[in-house]
């Protein structure tokens, strides 16, 4: 009996090279994801489903889906993905990171020289009938500055492709060397330095609660009259009532924006005003752009269903890989996403994995990766796999280094994320896997041994140790009404400094952290939120 094809379905039109690249090992189906009753019916009984940004692959799809293994969306965004559910259901989800970088690089130049030169302005007075050549007097980009905040991949060739233009660059950027800057022929500088000398600022960030807003009323007001703002990577970076008043102010010259707070863009402000180019979230809509998403996650679906290691997988790793070791992988993710929170805006230099206990003889590969993609999913704008999370390193110039020992006094097995940041200084977080349920475990931080369960909001604190410090510190969260989850506190070190981990409920409100930190000295205050978004 010939044995059955693995079945793919298609939610949306995709390209002829994409269907090319399943054709042979799949079963191809089709159906109008925009139809609701006809997809819950067709994702039934398939393998793999590829989408665009129509098809709302939510929970109750993922449930009607019994057999259901990868989704894959063809393009960056995945607001129209449940991850969630789809891992508590062990569907992989798989999209395209890098397919639009060039396309969103180019946009962002294409919205500089409008801006530059008054073309959407000046094209409207033309079809208007006018002949106005005086009011269109725009600047050249020759010898201008440009600001970029956030030198990653679609930063970088921004830069490359400003550098022809002839414009001096700057950029901000906590996560990028200075030797790999020097590469890229960027001054990196501090954030206000930027937008005090930059004439056009670009901004390249991934959006979370540290970076929304991080363009405001503050920011607007450090800048030149005569700079000109842009964002083509994700809504809400900038402040859009912020930019609003700046705009008609006077504060800025204009703006070109392509991403919204809220999408399909309804009733902003700052849309009908004259010195402002917007565009429909077109970052990625190049028909290249389509075409290396579609075979991206033909490929990655072809991967997933043949049991090999997925390069995109968002939300787990695919391969083979030993019984033993997969369970840490989520582990490792999580320590490189602490490490990451507490080294919050130093640079990076080095970042070294040590697998310490009776894995340690396996291939723990997949560890290490897991461990990068944490330490960069939440400082770069474009999505963190397992397979580009080295080129990230790299790129940044930070080394990177897997080591391993059978010996593991404490615990059965044991992961330890360290490394070294630009300022000298060594920073490193240790966790374990315990009892039959294999419970996350994060047993020590700054160096310091302690042992608390890993969950989604937690405050990790490092003070002198003291009598009172748990009791105001229990008091404040009580008064704004901060539920402590758990606590654990290690012993103090040779200088005479505590580290304590504090597990909560919720993410903490605004500027509360920062009111812990006063009130018990702390050394060191950060808040991890490790939640899914």
């Amino acid at each position: 009996m010939a044995q059955t094809q693995p079945v793919v379905l298609l939610a949306e039109e995709l390209s002829p090279a994409t269907v090319e690249a399943l054709r042979s090992d799949f079963e191809i189906r089709h159906t109008d994801g925009a139809d609701r009753e006809r997809l819950l019916a067709d994702i039934a009984d398939v393998d793999a489903i590829l989408v665009r940004s129509a098809t709302q692959v939510d929970a109750e799809a993922i449930a009607a889906a019994k057999n259901l293994k990868v989704i894959a969306r063809a393009g960056v965004g995945l607001d129209n993905v449940d991850i969630k559910a789809a891992t508590q259901d062990g569907v992989m989800v798989v999209n395209a990171p890098t397919s639009n970088i060039i396309s969103a690089a180019e946009l962002t130049v294409g919205h500089i020289i409008s801006a530059a030169r008054n073309i959407p302005a000046a094209n409207a007075s033309m079809k208007a009938g006018e002949w106005n050549r005086k009011a269109f007097t725009g600047v050249e980009l020759f010898e201008k500055t440009a600001g970029i905040i956030g030198l990653g991949r679609i930063g970088a060739l921004v830069a490359e492709r400003l550098a022809g233009f002839g414009m001096k660059l700057v950029a901000y950027d906590p996560y990028v060397t200075p030797a790999r800057a020097q590469q890229l022929g960027v001054t990196l500088v501090e954030l206000d330095e930027l937008l005090e000398k930059a004439d056009f600022i670009t901004i390249h960030m991934p959006k979370t609660p540290e970076t929304t807003g991080m363009i405001s009323a503050d920011q607007f007001k450090l800048m030149k009259d005569t700079a000109f703002v842009f964002n083509v990577a994700r809504g809400g970076l900038i402040d859009e009532d912020a930019l609003y008043t700046a705009l008609t102010e006077g504060q800025i010259a204009g703006a070109g924006i392509d991403v919204y707070t809220s999408e399909p863009a309804r009733d902003i402000k700052f849309i009908e005003l004259p010195n402002v180019s917007v565009t429909p979230h077109l970052g990625a809509s190049t028909a290249e752009a389509q075409e290396k998403a579609g075979v991206a996650v033909a490929k990655s679906v072809r991967l997933a269903l043949t049991g090999e290691l997925v390069p995109d997988a968002v939300n787990v790793a695919g391969g083979v890989i030993d019984e033993n070791v997969r369970p840490g992988i989520p582990l490792a993710e999580k320590l490189g996403r602490i490490f990451s929170a507490l080294a919050q805006g130093e640079r990076l230099t080095s970042v070294e994995l040590t697998v310490a206990g009776e894995i340690a003889s396996k291939d723990v590969t997949s560890l290490k990766l897991a461990a990068l993609k944490g330490v960069f999913t939440d400082v770069v704008s474009q999505g963190v796999s397992y397979v580009n999370a080295p080129v990230l390193a790299e790129q940044r110039g930070v080394a990177t280094r897997l080591t391993t020992t059978e010996v593991s006094e404490d615990y059965r097995n044991k992961l330890v994320v360290s490394g070294a940041l630009a300022s000298g200084a060594a920073l490193s977080v240790t966790g374990t896997l315990t009892g039959p349920k294999q419970i996350q475990k994060l047993t020590a931080v700054f160096g310091q041994n302690l042992e608390i369960p890993i969950e989604d909001h937690m405050l990790i604190l490092r003070y002198e140790d003291r009598p009172g410090v748990v009791g105001t510190l229990g008091r404040v969260l009580g008064e704004h009404d901060v539920n402590i989850a758990g606590m654990q506190v290690a012993p103090a070190d040779e200088q005479g400094q505590s580290a304590a981990v504090v597990t909560i409920d919720d993410a903490l409100p605004e500027g509360l952290l920062e009111t812990i930190g006063k009130e018990i000295g702390a050394t060191v205050a950060r808040e991890v939120d490790l939640e899914e978004r």
